[in-house]
């Protein structure tokens, strides 16, 4: 029993608050090495959810998961936008980088089409990203989601409102975003695999285009045409 119980606390999964263990689960890196740092020297972790907390859209949330996005659709790649606030404005996307024909958007009517759109993107084999803006969910509905992102070996990031940073949540990842100056953002890492929670970075945006949710944009999915640009 003990032999069973010390293997089971070696396993990074078990999140241990006051302890670090490396892991070896595999991940992307998330194009700003102060935030791999404070990550294990890792990134976003692969086969596992992960949730970006913030008050409110457009304080760099896109920024950050912009170096991902340009990595994984050059590779071919899908990237799933699913509920965004706004439509995401191509022009930005093309000039960073990301191949607008595997960037697709879906909006979804009710909470069971986003439960379902999600799990069929998450155990796509075409996919390898998945950003989504899904309001309220149960702890089931997240434990669910968790399991269709292992089976499908991809990523997921969540963002959802920061009021539930208090909360308990099965997602690998937790980091609290804030904005700060000079169009800097300010992350605490909530819950991470393998170690402790309260470490907290400043990651510099000022370098990257910014990339809006501007209202009136007229696209809603790629690919798009040259011209449109």
């Amino acid at each position: 029993m003990n032999e069973l119980l010390n293997t089971l606390m070696q396993d990074a999964r078990v999140w241990q608050g006051d302890r670090h263990i490396q892991t070896r689960q595999p991940a992307e890196p998330t194009g700003y090495q102060v935030l791999d740092n404070h990550l294990g020297g890792l990134g976003w972790p692969r086969g596992a959810l992960s949730e970006c907390l913030l008050d409110a859209p457009g304080i760099g949330e896109l920024q950050l998961v912009l170096p991902l996005m340009q990595r994984l659709t050059q590779a071919g790649k899908t990237v799933f936008w699913l509920n965004p606030p706004h439509t995401p404005y191509a022009p930005a996307l093309a000039r960073e980088g990301v191949d607008l024909k595997q960037v697709v958007m879906a909006h979804t009517d009710d909470n069971g089409d986003l439960l379902w759109t999600l799990e069929n993107c998450l155990r796509s084999a075409v996919t390898g990203l998945v950003l989504a803006w899904p309001g309220k969910l149960a702890a089931r509905d997240i434990r669910r989601l968790q399991l269709a992102t292992e089976s499908g070996s991809n990523i997921c990031v969540l963002f959802r409102n920061r009021k539930l940073a208090g909360q308990s949540s099965p997602a690998a990842l937790r980091l609290e975003l804030e904005a700060g100056e000079h169009q800097d953002l300010r992350i605490n890492v909530l819950k991470r695999r393998g170690s402790w929670p309260g470490q907290r970075c400043t990651v510099a945006m000022a370098h990257r285009a910014h990339v809006p949710f501007p209202e009136s944009s007229r696209i809603v999915q790629g690919p798009w045409l040259q011209s449109g640009l």
